[in-house]
């Protein structure tokens, strides 16, 4: 009884705190005659927004404008946390090297951009790296990829009948992971080891590509193609454009965050004792061996929850993509429509609540992969 009086009292005192300042918003809404709710997610945005993963227009509503900016947020952190993670786990393991070279370009890389301020190199690579590229005019493009000014013109894929390829998909890695789980099995009770990685990859290249060999799907190449608007300047059509501002963003966050997983995976691999891979290395294994099967597997316990608080660290300062107009949810939402409509209360308590469900998903789904990798006696 005397543990749970202290928590009900603070629980009331939390209650009563955020009645007040519900309250007292209500009380100054009404005296400046506005009235709380969410129907403007209805009315029409009326105004542009120059990257979308989907189809809007001025005449979209504020929903959908949310939606836009929503889709913009998630691919460059998801897109940035992927290759983060890329780059920690190969500085990482770098920095342990006893290659001279490779351990102090990997020393190099950790200590120059993790000390410098990640709005510092956002606005690197944006206005010191990409505003000073050619005009899509005077651009010479390199086997149909041409970095311009205005935008990165690449080939893009053209897909009919992409739900039948997706189903195949979606199959094939159904498949791998019930074969996985049983050659899990296999080696736990009999010790023997079966290529679970190039049998995976056989299967998620063969059973998809039936859409294709019985030609259910096809799929097309789309190229950037010139066009003249006038003497001196013209632009791209066709092919897939990808903005600077995304580019940026997606270096920034992702070179500035892959310094600390670097950090996290170096300092896993060096909290397995040496007594352990000697005792590997004694029983034949090679180097590589050593590394996938008696190193990372332990490891992964130790990186893992510091590399979760990265990964909602680059979710979050991806907010940081308004200081270059990166049609984010914070410029487009948190920015742009709350001007117009005046609705903060509403506008900021939708971002915020966007955001922390985004952290929460990452969280669980990371709690739960640590919980799948964690060493367990039987």
């Amino acid at each position: 009884m005397k543990k749970i009086v202290p928590q009900i009292i603070t629980l009331l005192l939390i209650i009563l705190v955020f009645a007040f300042f519900t309250y007292n918003a209500n009380v100054n809404m009404s005296n400046r005659g506005m009235e709380f709710g969410y129907g403007f997610l209805k009315r029409a945005a009326s105004f542009d927004i120059q990257f979308s993963l989907i189809e809007y227009s001025r005449e979209s509503t504020y929903g959908r404008a949310y939606l836009v900016g929503l889709l913009n947020t998630l691919l460059v952190a998801f897109s940035g946390i992927i290759f983060a993670t890329f780059l920690g786990l190969i500085f990482g393991i770098a920095r342990l090297s006893k290659n001279l070279l490779i351990n102090k370009f990997a020393a190099f890389y950790v200590e120059f951009f993790r000390n410098l301020p990640l709005l510092l190199q956002l606005f690197f690579w944006y206005y010191a790296a990409l505003r000073i590229l050619p005009l899509p005019h005077e651009t010479n493009g390199f086997y149909n990829f041409y970095m311009t000014i205005k935008s990165l013109y690449t080939p893009s894929l053209i897909w009919e009948n992409l739900d039948v390829f997706l189903y195949l998909l979606g199959f094939s890695i159904i498949l791998i992971f019930i074969i996985k789980n049983y050659f899990k099995k296999i080696q736990e009770n009999k010790g023997k080891q079966y290529p679970i990685l190039l049998i995976s990859l056989i299967i998620l290249f063969i059973i998809p590509s039936f859409a294709f060999i019985f030609g259910i799907s096809s799929i097309d190449i789309e190229y950037p193609v010139y066009k003249q608007l006038s003497k001196t300047s013209g632009t791209f059509i066709g092919g897939l454009a990808i903005p600077p501002e995304f580019i940026a963003l997606f270096l920034a966050l992702s070179l500035y965050t892959g310094t600390f997983i670097a950090e996290n995976v170096r300092a896993g691999i060096e909290g397995i004792s040496k007594g352990q891979k000697e005792a590997a290395a004694s029983t034949g294994l090679t180097q590589k061996q050593i590394l996938n099967l008696v190193v990372l597997p332990q490891a992964l316990r130790i990186i893992i929850p510091p590399t979760t608080n990265q990964y909602l660290n680059l979710t979050k300062n991806s907010s940081l993509a308004a200081a270059i107009a990166y049609p984010d949810i914070v410029l487009v939402f948190a920015g742009t429509a709350l001007m117009q409509t005046g609705r903060a209360i509403e506008i900021v308590s939708i971002t915020m609540a966007t955001y922390l469900s985004i952290s929460l998903a990452i969280s669980a789904f990371m709690n739960y992969y640590n919980k799948k990798v964690a060493i367990t006696e039987k």
